[in-house]
């Protein structure tokens, strides 16, 4: 591999242990603060992101980005719903605020990228660079959590909204069978022009337009 994609590469695996581990932190956060006592009991209420991380999690992400990609999860922050004080939307909170983290990460990156722009630099130097992957990988982790497929948050979040029998039966389908279905959009490849590509990629169809009007090109 060339010295500059490996320092890419690097620079990604960086973005992602920070972005993913921010992530599972506040929802072990939000669900701290609605009542629910379980993250905290299993050490999951700390910035040490290190708590946060899954050692196949870890693995795969490092594989995935020196393949060029990049992907990969954090460890899933146990929580019980029963002792929130509102257990549906309290529930909700803790699973939507984490990816709304991640688009926020992505705003404040993509801003301060077009402040350094605007400073009349025509380079594209380090900082900018740090700052374009950080709106990348943050916006890929804000709507790669949002798909309704177990076990994304999209899952949990989509459920909310349904009566409390169709939830249910949601809730145990996507522990299932919708688990290998979300495993066999991740591993397998189809042929396109651009080679082979995942077709979860074609299931984030918002990720380039929201990343060129963050950075503004």
């Amino acid at each position: 591999m060339p010295q500059d994609q490996m320092q890419s590469a690097i620079l990604v695996l960086f973005i992602l242990f920070f972005s993913i581990g921010i992530h599972e932190y506040v929802h072990a956060k939000v669900a701290d603060m609605a009542g629910d006592p379980t993250p905290s009991i299993y050490g999951r209420v700390t910035l040490n992101l290190t708590k946060h991380f899954d050692p196949i999690g870890v693995i795969f992400i490092i594989i995935t980005v020196f393949a060029g990609y990049g992907l990969g999860w954090g460890k899933p922050v146990p929580m019980n719903p029963s002792k929130m004080r509102n257990p549906r939307w309290d529930h909700f909170w803790a699973v939507f605020c984490a990816p709304l983290t991640n688009l926020a990460i992505a705003i404040f990156a993509g801003l301060l990228f077009r402040i350094i722009a605007m400073q009349g630099s025509l380079q594209f130097n380090g900082v900018q660079e740090f700052l374009y992957m950080t709106v990348i990988v943050n916006l890929g982790l804000f709507f790669f959590n949002m798909l309704p497929l177990g076990p994304l948050d999209g899952m949990w979040i989509f459920g909310s909204f349904l009566p409390e029998k169709q939830r249910h039966y949601w809730t145990k389908f996507n522990l299932s069978i919708g688990s290998y279905f979300f495993l066999a959009l991740v591993l397998i490849r189809i042929p396109t022009d651009r080679g082979w590509v995942a077709p979860l990629q074609y299931l984030m169809p918002f990720r380039e337009p929201v990343a060129r009007l963050l950075l503004g090109y």
